[in-house]
């Protein structure tokens, strides 16, 4: 977990997993246990998320941490889930995509 870390672009990543873990269980959870695991899910993803965020442009940090993040938890509310997407959606979830990605690779090029 050390290796990963050292790269904030996967230390990310790996927030954006606690970030659709911490959005889901907002909805889903109804146990205490389910309660404990989504605030420690709430609390692993910004503390991962301001990790990054010290090595890298925060303009593009936050909207990689949110756009990503948003797009994931809207994928794994229709696949595990069963909510609704539309093909709409399925469009403008790939338009974010393009806009996370470019938004990355300006950021390197300024590098």
């Amino acid at each position: 977990m050390r290796f990963i870390l050292k790269n904030p672009w996967w230390t990310i990543l790996i927030a954006i997993v606690f970030e659709s873990g911490w959005v889901v269980g907002i909805k889903y959870a109804h146990t205490p246990i389910e309660w404990i695991l989504t605030i420690a899910s709430l609390v692993t993803s910004f503390g991962l998320y301001l990790l990054a965020s010290r090595h890298l442009p925060v303009g593009t940090t936050y909207a990689v941490f949110v756009g990503l993040g948003s797009a994931a938890t809207v994928l794994i509310g229709w696949l595990v889930f069963g909510d609704g997407l539309t093909v709409t959606q399925l469009i403008f979830l790939l338009i974010l995509l393009v806009g996370v990605i470019g938004l990355k690779l300006v950021e390197e090029d300024q590098d």
